[in-house]
């Protein structure tokens, strides 16, 4: 039996995975991460996307994030997500609807705007049609 350690996905709003997992993957402000069992101590950032959880067996779960934390403890990895849900909950429609708005309001010259909000609703949209094609490809429907 493969080693495994304890994950726990949670936003602000609530929890949303507990359980013992084989291997977690996520990506980090430096980029992709890996973490298995007996990894070092580690606390970074998260960007927008994806968060793969790999439980015992292979079998796989697609989560999104909208950003937040990783803490990777002795046998425990915990993700403090700003906001998280279950990659198939993803509304693509709305991602896609809050990417169309998110690039008009930076493109429209004349309009009161703020630019730090509107650039990160475009990424944050942008990465939830990521998390989606990702799903796609994986599944071969894409």
């Amino acid at each position: 039996m493969t080693k495994s350690l304890k994950c726990e996905i949670v936003s602000a709003e609530e929890g949303i995975f507990s359980g013992d997992i084989e291997r977690i993957v996520a990506t980090g402000h430096m980029g992709e991460l890996g973490i298995l069992p007996g990894h070092a101590p580690l606390l970074t950032e998260l960007k927008p996307g994806p968060v793969r959880v790999i439980h015992d067996g292979g079998r796989e779960e697609d989560y999104y994030v909208s950003g937040g934390f990783l803490e990777v403890q002795p046998d425990v990895v915990t993700i403090l997500a700003d906001s998280a849900v279950r990659a198939h909950d993803i509304d693509e429609a709305s991602a896609e609807e809050a990417r169309q708005h998110a690039l008009k309001a930076l493109n429209d010259k004349s309009a009161e705007l703020d630019y730090t909000r509107a650039t990160a609703e475009l990424a944050e949209a942008v990465a939830q049609l990521r998390t989606i094609q990702q799903l796609r490809k994986k599944a071969g429907k894409g």
